[in-house]
């Protein structure tokens, strides 16, 4: 009698998009014969796979046998920022919160997938050499933060459900050891919950030295977190006072996210 529940094996389409999460900012250039190595398939599969993602545009042959990200990523990125409904509410509200700071500042919108959080919109009040010589923040849109440091991705953590903690605690281990957010399970639940009563959270130095981050939550329709609002500035000139006073504005405005959401979500359902 077969298990019912039993997990299926990656098919084969999910093998060929495995392919895809090889490419990285530390690693952007492959070759047949490496990825499969990485994959533990035989060469003659790995070339199907990579010749399966060239015709599809998402892959393009430099030279010598050697791979890069295609084309299509560029078109479905444009796609995606047309559509993402998220950032379309968000946008506005960032630019206006944007607009109440004078010290130098960078508003980041994150999302949370597979244990991974991502940067996918940064509003920032430096310009020309100010960005090149001194960004207020390293993460722009595509760039993934640390999952147990800064108040961008804690904040996010510290509201993901009981399952996903698991998950991450049998993964993540020994980085959340080293990030001292205790030495064992219970510890690790116990930081968590600690994160959890506060409805903001704020970090300095974690991830950037010298920056401070104050993030709120952003959770769906159903009530689960899925991203997060964050504001990041300069720590030496961050007073106190400014760091009391954006911890409410960040709130508000992750909210009126929230809001705006459900807005455009109950006008779907009426037509």
């Amino acid at each position: 009698m077969k298990d019912g529940g039993a997990k299926r094996g990656p098919t084969s389409a999910d093998k060929v998009l495995g392919v895809l999460s090889l490419f990285t900012a530390e690693r952007p250039v492959w070759s047949p014969e490496r990825a499969a190595r990485r994959m533990r398939v035989s060469l003659a599969t790995g070339y199907r796979y990579f010749n399966t993602l060239v015709a599809a545009g998402m892959l393009e042959k430099l030279h010598r046998n050697r791979y890069v990200l295609g084309p299509a990523i560029v078109e479905l990125d444009r796609q995606v920022r047309a559509a993402d409904p998220v950032l379309k509410l968000a946008q506005p509200v960032m630019q206006r919160l944007l607009r109440r700071l004078r010290e130098p500042a960078a508003i980041l919108l994150c999302r949370h997938y597979r244990q991974k959080v991502m940067c996918i919109h940064q509003e920032t009040n430096r310009s020309g050499e100010a960005v090149s010589s001194q960004p207020v923040s390293s993460y722009e849109r595509g760039t993934l933060r640390p999952m147990f440091r800064g108040a961008t991705s804690k904040v996010i953590l510290a509201h993901l459900p009981a399952r996903a903690i698991v998950n991450l605690w049998r993964d993540h281990r020994r980085e959340i050891v080293a990030t001292g957010m205790g030495p064992g399970f219970e510890d690790f639940k116990a930081a968590l919950r600690a994160l959890r009563r506060e409805p903001v959270n704020v970090s300095s130095s974690e991830v950037d030295e010298g920056r401070t981050g104050i993030a709120a939550p952003i959770f769906d329709a159903t009530g689960r977190v899925n991203g997060s609002l964050s504001v990041v500035l300069l720590s030496p000139p961050a007073s106190a006072r400014a760091v009391t006073r954006l911890t409410i504005a960040v709130q508000a405005a992750a909210r009126e996210i929230e809001r705006g959401r459900g807005a455009a979500g109950d006008k779907g359902s009426k037509k």
